[in-house]
């Protein structure tokens, strides 16, 4: 089987020279250069085409995320992988956006690497442990956002009626209906949102305004 080519960008060489190691062990992977700054990532990822690019978040020069962006405008394929030691949420959702298939943590890249590169070779995503929570709570998000599209006009509505605390009483007398069709509504909405409870659905609709009311 060919070997899958990788770079690694980082700016730490004794990191560098402990992640080739890790990464030539496995007997399906090669690393055909390394970088100490994004510029030099990106000249050498333009130039060696690998499969895999290791980015360091924190380099000299262009960040992780700058050098993304540059890959992007230069449309250069490549399946990118982000090494940080941030574990917070915000930069993991913003690394999501920009189509980062591998997040690991740098105090468990020796234990991560290689399982991560052999998953995203596959197409799938990988994540350390410690961030493996924002990627469930990015897929829920997901499937509540598509099931907002699933909403009828009515139940958008009342839904953004409930985002306004109303109560079914005072949005029946708002649009005119009875109480129960409201009930009727919120149970439907509930249904499609995948969430029980009137509670939920009030935080759900206040947390979602935005889709809601565009």
């Amino acid at each position: 089987m060919e070997k899958k080519s990788i770079v690694i960008a980082d700016d730490h060489p004794i990191f560098r020279s402990g992640l080739r190691a890790l990464i030539e062990a496995e007997p399906s992977f090669t690393v055909i250069g390394e970088a100490s700054d994004g510029e030099e990532a990106v000249r050498l990822i333009e130039n060696e085409k690998p499969d895999v690019a290791l980015l360091d978040y924190n380099m000299p020069g262009l960040n992780g995320f700058a050098v993304l962006d540059e890959l992007a405008k230069r449309k250069i394929d490549v399946i990118p992988v982000m090494l940080t030691m941030h574990n917070e949420e915000a930069m993991f959702a913003k690394a999501m956006e920009l189509g980062v298939r591998g997040y690991v943590l740098k105090d468990s890249a020796s234990v991560d690497i290689v399982n991560c590169l052999q998953a995203v070779v596959r197409g799938q995503i990988y994540t350390s442990a410690a961030v493996t929570t924002y990627l469930y709570k990015r897929a829920s998000g997901s499937k509540e956002l598509e099931g907002i599209g699933s909403l009828t006009p009515a139940e958008r509505k009342i839904l953004r009626l409930i985002a306004e605390y109303k109560s079914s009483r005072e949005i029946a007398d708002e649009l005119c209906i009875s109480v129960r069709t409201v009930d009727n509504h919120r149970t439907n909405i509930s249904s499609k949102l995948g969430i029980r409870g009137s509670h939920a659905l009030i935080k759900f609709a206040f947390q979602h305004q935005s889709e809601i009311f565009s």
